[in-house]
């Protein structure tokens, strides 16, 4: 492990940043899903104290901080590795008989990538609001954690859409497959951790998630600074 990085006042800035940032697009993740299981009906997120945006209830301590602060330091802080959230547990049986289980469990498991979708625009409305009003410049590091923390939250919108089961994009695909194909997918799901792997630990492979989260974050970038007229 590279340990300069701890001897490095801006690397060790760049860390704290990192890691508040990681910290709270994961908790709006998992909140999302949270919610919407809420409102659907099941009480057991509620019961949990999931349905609350305390970053806190969402993080794992291997997930959240050990993994992502090893890569960090490693890294300088030039990097968020690989991290995750404490899972959020429903029953979809308490969701409303309005929907089958299977659509509930569709919105729940899109709640999760559609949060860190609204949660990036947030941050980029708030990221070129300082830029308009002269707040900040462009080389404020503060500004350049925000531009940071839009990008992460569409990788992790786009790479929880895979659909590969554990991920939430497998419940997605599923919940609006016809029945007729469930059969077939099903059987393709039992491979999805290992698709999963491979997506993680073969570099080029993250091109099916970091291009289109690449593409969102410039479209976005442009569309709000379009409002700002800046």
């Amino acid at each position: 492990m590279n340990l300069d990085a701890l001897s490095d006042p801006e690397a060790i800035v760049r860390i704290v940043q990192g890691l508040i940032v990681l910290l709270l697009s994961i908790c709006v993740h998992e909140y999302g899903h949270a919610i919407v299981a809420d409102k659907l009906g099941d009480p057991l997120p509620r019961s949990q104290g999931r349905t609350s945006l305390n970053p806190l209830v969402h993080a794992d301590p291997i997930g959240t901080f050990l993994f992502p602060l090893i890569f960090m330091v490693m890294s300088g802080g030039r990097g968020y590795g690989f991290g995750w959230g404490k899972p959020v547990l429903t029953n979809p049986r308490h969701y409303t008989r309005k929907l089958t289980m299977r659509k509930g469990h569709l919105l729940v498991a899109a709640a999760g990538p559609a949060m860190n979708v609204l949660f990036g625009v947030f941050l980029c409305f708030v990221c070129v609001g300082l830029l308009k009003f002269g707040v900040l410049d462009k080389s404020h590091q503060v500004i350049t954690a925000l531009i940071s923390a839009v990008s992460l939250n569409f990788i992790l919108c786009f790479f929880n859409l895979i659909p590969a089961p554990p991920l939430d994009g497998g419940a997605v695909v599923e919940g609006l497959l016809p029945d007729k194909l469930l059969p077939a997918y099903r059987q393709f799901a039992v491979y999805g951790p290992f698709v999963l792997m491979a997506v993680i630990f073969i570099g080029p492979l993250s091109v099916v998630f970091t291009y289109p989260a690449d593409v969102l974050t410039e479209w976005v970038f442009g569309a709000v600074r379009l409002v700002f007229g800046y």
